[in-house]
């Protein structure tokens, strides 16, 4: 072939890749635009309480003010869950394997700059992803065998696990490797609620279907804890 020839097709190769790959990115960016994610603020990666005023101060607290969570305070919280801190996406809890089998789902019921709702935590992201809309504080409060705090706190943290992402890699004893990671989790809500002046307590007598439908869950996750989160 003649070296123009093939010179001009190289440039007209060039110069259609780049339009088809500047036509995705505006469509990317478009999508982005439409979603109704709710972008949390950054989450604070100092405070004014130490780790071992925070630990000796920890307790299970069962009855909350009524007043509003921030959405600042409900991003740390989630945060502190199932937050990334590393460039290559580690995250607040250790993970066996880095297979990060645990999701954080917010249950909103009066937090200031999110509507009432089920969102998903979008940990890479820093957003809410709603999966059910509007107030479910009380069907969860009655799945949760009638317990009175989950319907008067004004947020709920629900951890669920994809047992696959875990047994995938290490067989059954994956399934103790999960549960290992939700303690993990739970502690650091414990703590990050300490910290923030807010009260918590960890919640496991519930019925995981009826959860399960509440919240929306897909199929391959189960859920394993709750957390009402309250002011005191």
């Amino acid at each position: 072939m003649d070296r123009s020839i093939a010179f001009t097709l190289w440039i007209v190769s060039g110069v259609i890749l780049a339009a088809l790959v500047f036509t995705g990115h505006e469509e990317a960016v478009e999508m982005s635009s439409d979603s109704d994610d709710i972008v949390l603020p950054e989450p604070a990666s100092s405070g004014s309480v130490s780790v071992e005023e925070a630990i000796a101060k920890r307790r299970s607290v069962r009855k909350y003010s009524g007043e509003p969570l921030s959405l600042s305070e409900l991003s740390q919280m989630l945060w502190a869950a199932q937050g990334v801190t590393s460039q290559w996406g580690g995250r607040a809890a250790p993970s066996a394997g880095g297979t990060y089998p645990l999701e954080a789902y917010a249950v909103v019921g009066d937090v200031e700059g999110a509507s009432p709702g089920v969102y998903r935590y979008v940990p890479g992201e820093k957003t809410l992803r709603l999966a059910v809309d509007g107030d479910v504080r009380s069907e969860l409060a009655e799945a949760a065998l009638g317990q009175s705090m989950i319907s008067e706190a004004p947020a709920i943290i629900v951890i669920s696990a994809v047992y696959e992402r875990t047994t995938g890699r290490y067989g059954d004893r994956g399934v103790m490797y999960v549960h290992m990671e939700a303690g993990h989790a739970g502690q650091n809500i414990y703590l990050q609620a300490e910290s923030l002046g807010l009260g918590t307590v960890a919640v496991g007598a519930f019925r995981p279907r009826q959860v399960s439908q509440i919240l929306g869950l897909p199929e391959d996750e189960e859920p394993i804890y709750m957390y009402p989160i309250g002011r005191r």
